[in-house]
Parts: C-alpha cells; structure tokens; sequence
C-alpha cells in the first residue's frame, strides 16, 4: 500500500496580493489621464482642490466666482528689435572660415584700460612714490563701488580685443 503524506508549510509573501496587477480606478491620475468621474467634478467645480499638471506653462489670471479673470500684468511680454534695415542674413553660409574667438581675460582688460596710461606715466615721471598717479585719469579716479556699478550695466562686456 502506498500511503501519501501531505506536509502543509506556512508560507510568507513578500509580493502585492494581485501580483503586479493594479487597481487603475483607485488611482488619481489628473489632466487627460483622469477618470469619468474625476472629469465630471472638474466641469462642475473647476476650483476643486486637486493640482492639475499644467507642464511648465504659467498661469495669466485666476478664478473669482467660478469665472476666469486675466491679470495683465502676469501675461509675458516679448520685447523684438526692429529690423528694418537689417543687412545681414537669417543664415550663415558653410563657406564662412573658421575662427576661434579667444576667451576675454582680466590681463586683456588691463591692457585695453590701464596699460597704455601707466606706460605713458613712467615715461614722463607722473607716478607717485607709491606707484600711484598724480594725475589720475576718469577710470583710476573711480571708486570700488562705481566701477562694480558701471560693470554691471548692459553692454559692458562687448569689448574689441586685437589679436595678439
């Protein structure tokens, strides 16, 4: 006689009970994605509290009463130049040459401001013990905070450096 023996473990899972398989209409999912109901509380109540993924895009107004209200001030505003009486083309030609345009350093703006003023100074015996002028020009009269301020307007950094 053959006799079967049944051995009953206990067993633990540590995976979800439907194995992978999700229950979608538990999920919130908001825009495009939202469910029936979920699209029908947002036409009735459009101020609902649940955040609506607007993907970058700002907000030019609010809701006051139910209704959309425009505030100018939070509309963009793109400023474009004129350009009538522009000579040069929408495209650069592949027959262009190649340059490299070399990075502008704190030595290249020395020499375009102070160099040619103190070489011009030791020549004619203008600087002073200490190395200072005695007759200081507008750019070595400036103080630390004008020079900052005058830095940083617009434009500042176009400078015409020669090859060197």
């Amino acid at each position: 006689m053959a006799s079967t023996c049944l051995i009953i473990y206990r067993q633990i899972s540590t995976s979800a009970t439907f194995h992978g398989k999700r229950n979608f209409r538990l999920l919130q999912l908001f825009n495009k994605r939202g469910s029936r109901q979920f699209k029908k509380e947002r036409l009735t109540n459009p101020n609902l509290n649940v955040p609506i993924d607007r993907r970058g895009l700002k907000l030019t107004g609010r809701y006051e009463n139910n209704k959309w209200v425009n505030i100018p001030e939070m509309i963009p505003e793109l400023i474009v130049p004129s350009l009538e009486d522009f000579h040069l083309k929408p495209y650069v030609s592949y027959r262009v040459p190649n340059f490299t345009k070399r990075e502008y350093t704190a030595k290249d703006l020395f020499d375009i401001v102070y160099a040619d003023k103190i070489k011009e100074d030791y020549k004619n015996s203008q600087l002073g013990p200490n190395g200072e002028p005695l007759n200081p020009s507008e750019h070595e009269k400036m103080t630390p905070e004008e020079a900052k301020n005058r830095a940083d307007k617009t434009g500042t950094d176009l400078f015409q450096v020669e090859k060197v």
